[in-house]
């Protein structure tokens, strides 16, 4: 039995999160706004400021998560107009990655542009939340795509692991779409443009889409993160893992998750299999992707080179 015991109060203390404590997020958040009339700079470096700070000190799971362990994600918002005093409208790319068990190298899980955010914000008022009712448009912005992100982070590491942060993240569209703040009407909460964060998240929520995300976990737990210990059975899991993607993808042609899918991936998809030695299996990968990716098919084709 211990001789000393710690306070209660002091024991509580250690444990809870607090607001400055490393969190699951390591964000690195990117403004420009080059193309409108912003005389202030310096609000631009508070927005940026507060932005990063609301990502990166906030709790977003009950889990534990070093320092080292912390999601790595930057957000790119470009500033397209302001309206009117305190109200912008920009564009934003959403980037996260995920080290390479074993290596130094990062690879990123998702890059997904967001052509439409719509938020108002004051350098006097703190980016407030709260998940079950909305509060503003930035703040459903930048809690949303913390949860995506944790989402596919965890989806990385088991199959369908993502999936509690999915359903946070429908709450928070759900209470986007329905707000009634005339100057913060942001149409991509809802399904009309294809390519909006509405269907990233239908998507990722989908059953018949359900390979794409089982894939996931195949590309990067049971390929990428043993690749330099077994390169050839890395090589057959993100064969496997890319089947589920093209069985997705043919099941809903044109959906948003396997575009994203290839744009994040399909230079790396080259690179790891153009050194392999087995010829019938590079054919077969070139011939898949090709189909399913035509976009990126000279990209596929370099894999047939002698490395």
């Amino acid at each position: 039995m211990r001789k000393i015991l710690l306070p209660l109060l002091f024991v509580l203390t250690l444990l809870a999160p607090s607001a400055g404590q490393a969190q699951e997020l390591l964000a690195e958040v990117q403004i420009t706004a080059e193309n409108v009339n912003i005389s202030d700079r310096q609000l631009i470096q508070q927005m940026k400021n507060d932005m990063q700070s609301f990502l990166n000190t906030r709790a977003w799971t009950n889990q534990t998560y070093r320092p080292e362990e912390r999601i790595r994600c930057r957000i790119f918002v470009g500033i397209t107009a302001v309206p009117q005093a305190g109200t912008y409208q920009a564009t934003a790319r959403i980037v996260s990655s995920r080290p390479v068990y074993g290596t130094s190298y990062e690879t990123n899980l998702l890059s997904f542009a967001d052509k439409a955010w719509v938020f108002n914000y004051s350098p006097q008022n703190p980016i407030d939340y709260s998940e079950n009712t909305f509060v503003s448009n930035l703040s459903s912005l930048l809690s949303f795509y913390a949860y995506i992100i944790i989402g596919m982070d965890q989806d990385s590491f088991a199959k369908l692991g993502g999936s509690p942060y999915y359903d946070r993240a429908r709450n928070i569209l759900n209470n986007a779409a329905n707000q009634s703040v005339t100057n913060e009407t942001d149409p991509a909460w809802q399904d009309g443009e294809t390519r909006n964060r509405y269907w990233l998240l239908n998507n990722l929520q989908d059953p018949q889409l359900e390979a794409m995300r089982t894939g996931i976990y195949a590309y990067y737990r049971q390929g990428l993160d043993i690749f330099i210990q077994k390169p050839d059975e890395a090589r057959s899991s993100l064969f496997t893992a890319l089947q589920g993607v093209q069985a997705a993808a043919i099941r809903r042609p044109g959906t948003l998750l396997a575009r994203a899918f290839f744009d994040t991936k399909s230079d790396e998809i080259s690179n790891i299999f153009r050194t392999a030695q087995d010829q019938q299996q590079k054919q077969q990968v070139v011939s898949m992707l090709s189909e399913v990716d035509p976009t990126n098919s000279a990209k596929y084709q370099t894999i047939m080179r002698q490395p």
